[in-house]
């Protein structure tokens, strides 16, 4: 039997209730780890993004998902800690990377198996329900490569 419009707006309800608690579950944890590294959640966030080390300030704020003006009060804070350093780029001297230190790929390390130890896909879920989250998750937001394979 097909779910009525009382069903589907029940269900709908209940996964965005759903999904606010873990955004509040996920916040609290990142807030406390960060807290723990003595760093603001933004600057976590930061580390995190900085993938293979290395990012200009532009492509930074993009991955973050901020304005490009925010990076860089990130980047005093991530210079302070001694975690990153500003370097003219190779291409253009105009242009300033973020690069990690060494204690910065330290800490990312760090905060990566910190993050994984405690969130809720690892410490509830086994290995199959991880895995179908993770597919679900690629789905919902479109970076499944089959889904663009389909395109």
């Amino acid at each position: 039997m097909p779910p009525t419009d009382a069903t589907e707006n029940r269900e709908n309800r209940e996964i965005l209730d759903a999904f606010g608690q873990f955004a509040k579950m996920f916040g609290a944890i990142s807030q406390g780890i960060a807290a723990g590294f003595g760093i603001a959640p933004s600057d976590l966030l930061a580390l995190f993004k900085l993938e293979e080390g290395s990012a200009t300030m532009k492509e930074l704020a993009s991955r973050m998902g901020c304005d490009a003006s925010f990076v860089t009060a990130v980047a005093d804070a991530l210079e302070r800690h001694g975690l990153a350093r500003r370097e003219p780029s190779e291409r253009d001297r105009r242009v300033k990377n973020l690069v990690l230190t060494p204690e910065g790929i330290a800490a990312k390390e760090r905060l990566i198996r910190e993050l994984a130890a405690r969130m809720p896909w690892c410490t509830r879920l086994d290995d199959q329900e991880r895995h179908c989250f993770l597919s679900l998750l690629k789905k919902m937001t479109g970076t499944d490569p089959a889904d663009n394979a389909a395109e």
